[in-house]
């Protein structure tokens, strides 16, 4: 029953997926609300991406501080389950703050570093920044910032050369 349950996730997720993406659909506040409401069914189902990304816009979007903090739970729950966007959305969840998750540098670092060496480049040029800096309450650490400038330079490098841009020397 569970195999069941797990390939209705999916395919509501798929659904969900087609209707946020689909242009040619109009955007009537109905179609929204399914889309949504689809989403949420899959994040509470514990689907990994409906957790990161819806949980990634009612922490953008939501309105009332209860939805914000769902958000960010669903986000820190994708974000252990090992998605990188997740993780990278929990290092600015911990750096911003909200009702339920208060303002940790030190969680903010530890999401970013793990999105960062798994391969998320605005991660790790936050890390950059941040070392370049002092921010996050970390200390100006010139070579830790080349080292993370470095990581971010080169997972930029391969997502263009993935997505077929090219590079000027």
């Amino acid at each position: 029953m569970q195999q069941a349950s797990s390939l209705k996730t999916r395919l509501e997720y798929h659904l969900a997926q087609q209707l946020f993406h689909t242009r040619w659909l109009p955007r009537s506040p109905r179609t929204q609300k399914l889309t949504m409401r689809l989403f949420q069914r899959c994040a509470d189902a514990g689907h990994p991406a409906a957790l990161s990304l819806y949980g990634h816009m009612l922490y953008h979007r939501a309105r009332a501080p209860q939805d914000k903090a769902r958000g960010a739970r669903y986000v820190l729950q994708a974000a252990h389950g090992g998605d990188v966007r997740a993780q990278y959305q929990a290092g600015q969840i911990h750096e911003f703050g909200c009702a339920l998750y208060p303002c940790r540098f030190d969680h903010a670092v530890t999401w970013y570093a793990r999105a960062g060496e798994a391969g998320h480049a605005l991660a790790a040029a936050r890390l950059e920044r941040a070392y370049r800096h002092g921010e996050l309450s970390l200390p100006v650490d010139v070579e830790r910032a080349d080292y993370w400038a470095h990581l971010a330079g080169a997972q930029h490098d391969t997502s263009l050369d993935n997505a077929g841009g090219q590079r000027r020397h």
